[in-house]
């Protein structure tokens, strides 16, 4: 179980509520007509996504499918406002693609350093402190806190490596990767040796080193998911150089023409732009070359191509320092490792407006609350123009200025929300 490899994960995660703001009067000997006290509600723990470069899988989310973070506290008397509930910290490999579970739009990148907030927690309610006036000196009532926010995404790993080593089975990359850095995969001779990638550095000289990956052997029909298919493929994504790793000793009877081309159609099947990808060649295994013809039908094919060629023995430290340099210096004139931009566009939730909502007046103040006030109210941004005008759209479909006017609300009456108070206006 240790050594299994976690690329992929689902997981709900959900923000903290926001306490509840609390009715209280300051009750003091010698002090007549303390006034209201009551406290302000903390606000919810927010759910923070950041990188540990100690995980290399998602294995810790294979089990554990659910996160939630702290409510803040309930406010109380003497203004005492209330705990503000500790935020969730979900630590994640480097090169991790979050991702909206419904759309699949990226919403975030987590490959820097800074911490993303994933969720963000409810705001506290407002104690009875707040509403007391001129003309209301003992309000009766506060405001409760607004709910979390949940959402359900899907985590994704994506290597960061400069360098991607791609080929079919068994062709010595994993050998390379041991030879050219200090990883240490394992390594035998049958097909999937590798079931999960590895990732090690490679130090060219004083100042040039680079992070090359091993990637799971390719087999045909990978784009379409045979093998380990889209799995590991994604791994390559990220890589600004591929060295494309083809056997030519003939041991196993293969074309390492043929073999070449699979592989490239391959890597065109799943993303163009990857096959697109700068890349060099390297023939191995050649201190076991069975047959000279292969290796130069090869090199042929693939210097026809515009394409640097290396020939090497992994297996035996033959040509590999020549290749590390040539892979250093196609770096040095290569943009640096991609890191996706996010796509998700926040939308409106769908609430079912159609349960009524408890209007409750108090003085000259009308009270609205409702479960599905709530849900909405968590997800709108009241600095953004189009987020207010559908917000209030919202209020009068489901008939809220109706109700109020036929209840006698007049002009400058203040309207309390949950957060958001405003004068009405007809």
């Amino acid at each position: 179980m240790a050594n299994t490899f976690i690329d992929t994960a689902r997981i709900l995660v959900r923000s903290g509520a926001g306490g509840n703001g609390a009715v209280a009067f300051h009750r003091e000997k010698y002090v007549a007509a303390g006034g209201p006290d009551g406290g302000d509600g903390g606000r919810g723990g927010d759910v923070i996504l950041q990188v540990d470069d100690r995980m290399s899988t998602l294995m810790d989310f294979r089990y554990k499918r659910k996160y939630v973070a702290e409510n803040g506290g309930n406010g109380a008397g003497k203004q005492c406002t209330g705990k503000n509930g500790a935020p969730l910290i979900i630590r994640v490999p480097r090169g991790t693609v979050v991702r909206d579970a419904e759309t699949r739009e990226i919403i975030q990148d987590m490959s820097g350093d800074e911490p993303f907030v994933l969720c963000r927690g409810g705001n506290g309610g407002w104690g009875n402190k707040h509403f007391a006036t001129p003309t209301r000196q003992t309000p009766q009532f506060a405001k409760a806190g607004l709910p979390g926010k949940e959402r359900t995404v899907l985590l994704e790993l994506k290597l960061l490596a400069d360098v991607g080593l791609v080929g079919f089975p068994n062709v010595g990359k994993s050998t390379l990767l041991s030879v050219a850095t200090k990883a240490r995969p394992k390594i035998a001779n049958y097909h999937f040796t590798t079931l999960f990638p590895n990732l090690g550095v490679v130090f060219v000289e004083e100042g040039v080193s680079f992070v090359m990956a091993d990637i799971p052997g390719i087999i045909e029909g990978a784009a379409d998911g045979a093998g380990l298919g889209h799995d590991f493929l994604r791994h390559i994504d990220r890589c600004r150089l591929l060295i494309h790793m083809v056997d030519v000793s003939g041991s196993e009877g293969r074309d390492p023409v043929e073999d070449f081309e699979t592989i490239n159609a391959e890597l065109r099947e799943y993303s163009p732009e990857l096959a697109g990808r700068k890349m060099i060649v390297a023939a191995n295994k050649t201190d076991i070359l069975a047959d000279r013809t292969l290796l130069d039908k090869l090199k042929a094919h693939v210097e026809a191509q515009g394409l640097r060629f290396f020939e090497l023995s992994a297996a035996a430290h033959m040509g590999v320092r020549e290749l590390m340099k040539a892979a250093a210096g196609e770096l040095a004139h290569l943009p640096p490792v991609i890191t996706y931009e996010p796509e998700y566009v926040e939308r409106p939730p769908q609430v079912d407006t159609s349960d009524p909502l408890t209007i409750r007046h108090e003085d000259d103040v009308w009270i609205v609350e409702g479960p599905w006030l709530q849900k909405i109210m968590a997800n709108v941004n009241f600095s953004n123009y189009e987020s207010r005008n559908w917000f209030d759209r919202m209020l009068r479909n489901a008939g809220l200025f109706d109700r109020l006017e036929e209840m006698g609300i007049k002009d400058g009456d203040l309207v309390s929300l949950y957060n958001l108070d405003f004068e009405y206006q007809r």
